[in-house]
């Protein structure tokens, strides 16, 4: 009867742990991708600077249009962005906990404007 118990109780813990690991993206893994919010919006927005200097040039627009997160010691948000003139760069950013967002990679794309966001 003990055991019986016990396992119910790790089969309950199990999945209520799986749903929660769903709803976040698997740790180390890529979530599905997400419709743009306001508040990823303006996360990329403090990274513009970087992403240009990457490019070597102002671009025009700057509007996420999806984006996938990677839980780590923090968050991976990998963003598509119009940049204007039918070109899409993929980011990288890498957000801590206490706020701090930093560039960490930059795909340009200008001949396939629909290419899926993947880990790079």
């Amino acid at each position: 009867m003990g055991l019986r118990v016990i396992s119910v109780g790790l089969f309950i813990t199990t999945v209520l742990l799986g749903m929660k690991a769903t709803a976040l993206g698997m740790p180390g893994g890529l979530s599905e991708e997400k419709p743009m919010t306001p508040e990823v919006q303006e996360l990329i927005n403090e990274v513009r600077p970087d992403v240009e200097e990457h490019l070597g040039r102002p671009v025009s627009r700057f509007e996420g249009l999806n984006y996938k997160t990677q839980v780590v010691s923090g968050l991976n948000y990998f963003v598509k962005v119009d940049i204007g003139d039918n070109e899409v760069v993929h980011i990288r950013v890498y957000h801590t906990f206490d706020g701090t967002n930093t560039l960490n990679g930059v795909q340009h794309f200008t001949d396939k404007l629909d290419r899926p966001i993947s880990y790079f």
